[in-house]
């Protein structure tokens, strides 16, 4: 794991927290970094503050319902992105803890009384859905009754609510499902983005005279409904959110049915720009769905609508804001 990511350390265990640190303390899985999660980590470095200490975030790999469920719903944001995100929004210290069922059979105070061993545990930031320890026993009640006899702050913290409903990773889902782009939008407070590695595919896009970097994903990852998208590539560094190069493109998400169909695919293609990519990683945000996937008669009626589709992208780009 990188250390750090910014200015932000990145820790692979809660017992690698220093020894004498007096922090503030948020625990999540913090997919998408959404809206909501934003207003905890806001919380989180506000205490902090007030509490002359490092806000400091716990969260987990692999996603917990993989272990605790046998299988974790797509991510919504890769996992170096993630970092970053946390790393601007001021975060100190962020902790990807391996998550096992050792781990998640911890009492709540037994965990708690680790987290502050030879350390000033100041404050923990909950929202009314926190629960964490063996059976989901630390709810806020149990979690204030602790505090008071620790000696440590609890801030609740309320859940952003957009058009009459809390934000949710499920709710991402949702709309990102839907195609409700805007929605998703709203809710995270930035255009939804992927990560992928460039791969070799079939090569037919350069055969077409459009080559198109074709994305492996290292863990199933939430995508869109499939279509034609305008979208803003970047890749390079080791923060994806201060990449060292910029790109405007075309992507297509689907099957290619014109050529038969196949496993679901994120290709894209680059404006103004060919060379090999294989090996980089591709940040990919989605700006504007352009239409839905089709089956066309041959390849030179689908290299026809390709033109149209790329000349559209470079409008819609050209009109849109970074």
């Amino acid at each position: 794991m990188p250390d750090p990511i910014g200015a932000m350390r990145v820790l692979a265990n809660v017992d690698d927290l220093p020894a004498g640190l007096r922090y503030v303390l948020v625990i999540g899985v913090f997919d998408g970094v959404h809206r909501g999660h934003q207003r905890v980590i806001g919380a989180t470095v506000d205490a902090a503050r007030d509490l002359d200490a490092v806000p400091v975030a716990l969260t987990f790999d692999p996603h917990p319902s993989a272990v605790l469920g046998g299988s974790a719903p797509p991510l919504l944001c890769d996992p170096v992105e993630r970092l970053g995100h946390l790393s601007r929004l001021g975060v100190g210290i962020a902790v990807v803890q391996p998550f096992d069922r050792q781990f998640a059979d911890q009492t709540p105070e037994v965990f708690l009384r680790r987290l502050a061993a030879n350390r000033d545990l100041a404050g923990l930031v909950l929202t009314p859905e926190s629960a964490f320890g063996r059976d989901r026993a630390g709810a806020p009640a149990t979690i204030e009754r602790l505090a008071e006899a620790m000696g440590f702050r609890v801030v609740q913290v309320d859940q952003v609510i957009v058009a009459s409903a809390p934000i949710s990773s499920t709710r991402l889902r949702e709309s990102l499902v839907g195609g409700r782009l805007a929605e998703v939008r709203r809710l995270l407070g930035r255009r939804y983005a992927v990560i992928g590695e460039v791969v070799a595919g079939d090569r037919r896009g350069r055969a077409l005279g459009y080559p198109t970097a074709n994305l492996r994903f290292d863990r199933p990852l939430a995508l869109p409904l499939d279509g034609i998208y305008a979208v803003r590539v970047s890749w390079g560094g080791s923060d994806p959110l201060d990449p060292a190069r910029r790109a405007d493109g075309v992507a297509s998400l689907g099957v290619r049915p014109t050529f038969g169909g196949g496993a679901r695919t994120l290709e894209v293609y680059l404006f103004d720009l060919d060379e090999k990519l294989y090996g980089e990683r591709l940040r990919v945000e989605f700006v504007r769905r352009q239409r839905g996937e089709r089956r066309f008669a041959s390849a030179e009626a689908l290299v026809r609508q390709m033109e149209r589709d790329a000349a559209r992208a470079r409008r819609l780009l050209g009109e849109s804001s970074r």
